[in-house]
């Protein structure tokens, strides 16, 4: 098996076990990085979403959120507008685009995790919402035509990609010319130790896959975007990271074989913004 596949395998299994934790809310985490934190409990993933988008959702749709933003409050959906959200999970910001963008528009949501599909589905059901279509399948190869959408976001997930090149290309190819990327993602400030970059359990957790800076806009700027701008949210502190390693130890997550302190500022939430070219 290839490290990509290692990689992919790993994530995948990680949030397959996520999102069942999550909807049986069985202990008071999801085993930190093992998982990305579960909303609410995790210095990562808590306080996204405001109470009148928590209303619009499933309670599940909520619960099972593993991202480090609100890419939909953030990207100026205009009704009509067709929106593509990479990584969906349990569909919340697939439903909040949906709303957003009206009936004119439509919203689709791609996942490689058949379990979140499965609650992203059900979610839709039970919220009725009738513009938004859940498609199984990777990342790096969207299964939508060249120039489709009009808007790609993303909630903490592109740091997980293995080849993240091939998904920004992806982004780029099924954007129409003037559309825009408008993801929430996991940014690093400055080069993490091999430690970390080493620690699979770290990787499902946002933190070693993530890209620096000035690589994520080299990578953008490679794939075709121009317009490249990246907006820190929030910037996290060796607090923050003692926080999620105690959550991995509590739940039985598997050793995390780095200091806290190695992380302290070098990582942020961002907004990552670009435009295809018209």
């Amino acid at each position: 098996m290839s490290d990509h596949d290692r990689i992919r395998s790993a994530v995948k299994l990680s949030y397959g076990k996520a999102v069942t934790s999550a909807v049986k809310r069985q202990g008071s985490g999801c085993c930190g990085p093992a998982c990305c934190g579960m909303s609410g409990t995790d210095p990562i993933t808590r306080d996204l979403y405001g109470s009148a988008e928590a209303a619009e959702v499933p309670s599940d749709a909520l619960a099972a959120s593993f991202g480090c933003g609100n890419p939909t409050a953030l990207a100026q959906l205009r009704p009509g507008e067709i929106v593509l959200d990479l990584g969906s999970g349990g569909g919340i910001d697939v439903l909040l685009s949906a709303k957003r963008v009206g009936p004119g528009g439509k919203a689709y949501g791609l996942d490689m995790t058949p379990e979140m599909l499965e609650l992203a589905r059900k979610n839709q059901r039970e919220a009725g919402v009738a513009n938004a279509e859940f498609l199984q399948g990777a990342i790096e190869s969207i299964p939508l035509p060249d120039g489709s959408v009009d808007v790609v976001v993303s909630n903490c997930v592109i740091n997980l990609s293995p080849d993240k090149g091939q998904v920004l290309r992806e982004a780029f190819r099924v954007l129409r010319p003037g559309g825009r990327f408008a993801v929430s993602d996991i940014v690093l400030r400055k080069p993490l130790p091999s430690t970390v970059k080493s620690s699979i359990e770290a990787w499902s957790g946002c933190i070693a896959g993530a890209l620096e800076e000035r690589t994520y806009q080299e990578l953008l700027a490679a794939a075709g975007f121009v317009d490249i701008g990246i907006e820190p949210t929030r910037v996290y502190t060796k607090e923050d990271a003692d926080e999620i390693v105690g959550a991995n130890s509590c739940c039985g997550g598997g050793e995390m074989n780095f200091d806290p302190a190695d992380i302290d500022g070098a990582i942020m939430s961002a907004f990552v913004r670009a435009v295809k070219p018209r």
